[in-house]
């Protein structure tokens, strides 16, 4: 009941409003207020459980994330930030640079863990934490959500924005937005499986679309979920 609750509060088509696409914010279409009235209405349903966004990077685990949070009356973490700190307050691209990604994903382990310890949180976790069994135990211990954007709405955002923060993206000089999307594909096919693991998924391109979330994928999404 508590994962049904959820998803009808996620899909809930009331909590959104026409996304404005060529800002290059994928989330300007959110309700905050409709979605701090239904949280409302969700929070008893949750018994304080923690949410664990997961996802592509540069799908916005982490601005959905503080949303989510606040609507809820949640506090909210990024497990890339613990790991940061966790290592010496340095960024994740230099960690990954100075002390190779197995160090990055050993201390992103062990902040999953002490994140799934708690209560009343709401995690954005990094984009490749899914490959490893050991976090889907942690982050099972919560409900897992999968925020689906498009690859072409991903690529575009991160050439916008730069990949500097971004150390599997970091690619030569060229067109920003043909070398995020070359880039990603390998990324994504890699981790499809994983994501759709979740217990549930949101579907960013249903929400761009002009009729945004039909009764036909809400139907599809709860069956699902029960699956």
């Amino acid at each position: 009941m508590i994962k049904l609750s959820f998803m009808t509060f996620l899909l809930d088509p009331a909590c959104f409003v026409a996304p404005r696409m060529e800002s290059g914010d994928l989330y300007a279409f959110f309700d905050e207020r409709l979605l701090k009235k239904k949280a409302k209405e969700l929070a008893p349903c949750l018994n304080s459980c923690c949410l664990f966004l997961i996802g592509m990077m540069g799908c916005g685990k982490t601005t959905v994330g503080k949303v989510l949070s606040e609507a809820l009356g949640y506090a909210f973490a990024d497990s890339d930030t613990c790991v940061e700190q966790a290592v010496g307050e340095i960024p994740v691209a230099q960690i990954f640079q100075e002390h190779g990604e197995s160090v990055f994903r050993d201390n992103e382990s062990k902040a999953l863990q002490e994140l799934s310890s708690k209560s009343q949180l709401v995690v954005a976790t990094g984009g490749g934490a899914v490959l490893h069994p050991i976090n889907w135990e942690y982050m099972r211990k919560g409900i897992t959500v999968f925020l689906d954007v498009p690859l072409d709405a991903l690529a575009r955002r991160i050439a916008a924005v730069g990949t500097d923060s971004r150390p599997l993206l970091d690619f030569d000089s060229g067109d920003p937005y043909t070398k995020a999307l070359m880039s990603l594909s390998p990324l994504l096919e890699k981790r499809v499986e994983k994501y759709s693991s979740a217990d549930v998924t949101v579907s960013l391109s249903s929400m761009c679309a002009i009729d945004m979330l039909n009764d036909s994928f809400l139907s599809l999404s709860l069956n699902l979920l029960f699956d």
